[in-house]
């Protein structure tokens, strides 16, 4: 192997990620600190009526653009108060995915396109759709199960008492998340990129994808360079994934729609251990025992539901 391919193939597209994906970390955390997202707390009165929850579930929804820790501590002191009961505070912490989504997505999207590029667009696209598509069963859940004296007050006034940063203070709040996450970031795609192209050179793709067509027919229809992207998801997390999707993506080794679907496999995939290492410490903090778990549940089943729905038409829609 020649210097002029390892730099062409893997030195210079190894160091123009990195950069990116230092600014892109950067632009995200700034986006989030500005609190873009309040401008979505609009939606809370017409979607709360709609959906018949009360005064208490429409200032959690508005919160939680904000903070979702807030939110479902608010949630948890009506409940212990008794101003809420069981099947308003599943739905109304629920109904909290969609704001607890728009406040993480400017950084899903600038840690994503650095890796994988304008398919980044559609891959966050997909996974927005799916939020949509889980407020819009919320709403309906709501509107049919639960009482219509709800009594639903002005949500954005409840906005006005929100303290605004000025911009250095979340430059300097953005510079600082920076310096946390970028050597995670960095230790994680220098050797799976690396890995993958050595990979993709000495052919062992294709000699898998040759196995798979002799042994096992009914899997021959995978790419078999999505399995990396799934299995790197799994075993480490969504940045993993990344680092291998555009590694093969980079190489014109795999097509935009093959790293769309892996990623949405991966995600899926990844769905109990998610729950058990982020989700399952921070709810069992907030909410009592069974309560806890029951909530976890919901949260994951109904967010895997969204996706494989969304997934699916993506995939018949692109074949």
């Amino acid at each position: 192997m020649s210097l002029e391919i390892l730099w062409n193939g893997l030195g210079w597209p190894l160091i123009r990620l990195l950069l990116f994906i230092s600014l892109g970390l950067l632009v995200g955390n700034i986006v989030e600190g500005l609190r873009w997202t309040r401008a979505m707390g609009r939606l809370a009165n017409p979607l709360i009526r709609a959906g018949r929850l009360k005064d208490i579930s429409g200032a959690s929804f508005a919160l939680a653009f904000f903070s979702g820790v807030a939110a479902n501590s608010m949630l948890s002191e009506a409940y212990e108060k008794g101003e809420i009961n069981d099947r308003e505070l599943v739905i109304s912490n629920l109904f909290n995915s969609l704001p607890t989504y728009f406040l993480h997505m400017p950084t899903v999207f600038f840690i994503a396109a650095p890796f994988i590029g304008h398919v980044a667009f559609t891959y966050v696209g997909l996974t927005l759709l799916a939020a949509f598509v889980r407020t819009g069963a919320i709403v309906l859940w709501g509107r049919y199960s639960l009482p219509a004296d709800g009594g639903c007050g002005d949500v954005a006034e409840r906005l006005k008492g929100q303290e605004s940063k000025s911009f250095r203070e979340v430059l300097d709040k953005a510079l600082k998340r920076l310096k946390r996450r970028l050597p995670k970031v960095v230790y994680l795609t220098i050797p799976i990129y690396t890995a993958f192209f050595f990979l993709r050179y000495y052919g062992v793709f294709t000699a898998f994808q040759n196995y798979l067509g002799e042994h096992l027919s009914f899997l021959s229809w995978l790419d078999p360079q999505v399995f990396g992207i799934i299995a790197f998801s799994l075993a480490a997390e969504f940045t993993a994934g990344l680092a291998a999707a555009g590694s093969l993506l980079g190489s014109g080794a795999i097509e935009p729609r093959g790293i769309v679907l892996a990623l949405i496999v991966g995600n899926l995939l990844s769905t109990p251990v998610r729950a058990l290492r982020h989700q399952l410490p921070y709810y069992a903090g907030i909410f009592r025992g069974k309560m806890a778990l029951k909530l976890i549940v919901y949260n994951q089943g109904l967010r895997a539901a969204s996706l494989v729905l969304v997934g699916s038409i993506y995939f018949v829609l692109t074949m």
